[in-house]
């Protein structure tokens, strides 16, 4: 059974996400602040952290960093705020992913699903006829290794994690370089026409998708 470390202030949020976490089948242990869910970390560490901002005696923002720099669990943060500067600031402070309150419990629990997955198997995503392996950061297809740079490897794993979402030109900004660009940069259209080339030339075709005036996507193609 996946352990889950929640810290959370709020008592009537744990005991709601004990018992709906609990039922999909994971053990919830809940710390009601920051310093108690560090020493909970520390003595019994879970495969996946949900971690409140708002909490008393700690800013959740400060917890996350304390926890990023001694493990690599993954974190779902917890937020009221939904601006662009704030999401910035939890992903490039060790954040996994957030959600913004109020959420659906059946929301989080797809989250959580998402983010373990990418921690087993090896750290390797397959899409199709690509596999990308995230601790070697060495992606191939249908065998065959493909060479991409640091920046077309980082965008190619962002939208294998989701395949088939639409990922916005800040989302990938914020994903690659920890902050919105200016609003006339093309640096992200640059990245993603060399991806879609090389993926091209390695027999790739038509995975990479535009939606235009909306963002980019990877599609998933069954193997021929």
């Amino acid at each position: 059974m996946k352990q889950i470390l929640l810290i959370e202030d709020d008592p009537e949020i744990a005991r709601l996400l004990q018992l709906e976490l609990g039922e999909a089948g994971f053990n919830v242990d809940w710390a009601n602040g920051g310093m108690a869910g560090l020493v909970r970390l520390r003595e019994a560490p879970p495969d996946l952290v949900i971690l409140d901002l708002g909490l008393p005696d700690l800013d959740g923002a400060e917890v996350a960093r304390r926890i990023r720099s001694s493990t690599e669990v993954p974190i779902i943060v917890l937020t009221a705020a939904d601006s662009v500067e704030r999401k910035v600031s939890l992903l490039s402070g060790g954040a996994d992913d957030y959600i913004v309150k109020p959420f659906h419990p059946a929301e989080l629990l797809a989250r959580i699903q998402v983010q373990l997955r990418h921690r087993e198997g090896g750290e390797q995503i397959r899409v199709g006829g690509l596999e990308v392996h995230l601790a070697k950061r060495q992606v191939n297809f249908d065998g065959h290794e493909m060479r991409l740079s640091p920046k077309e490897f980082e965008l190619l794993s962002l939208l294998c994690t989701r395949p088939g979402k639409v990922f916005s030109r800040v989302e990938i900004e914020e994903h690659l370089w920890g902050r919105p660009l200016e609003r006339d940069s093309n640096v992200v259209d640059v990245h993603v026409a060399n991806l879609r080339s090389k993926l091209r030339e390695a027999g790739a075709y038509g995975y990479l998708r535009t939606v235009r005036g909306v963002g980019y996507a990877l599609r998933q193609r069954d193997k021929e």
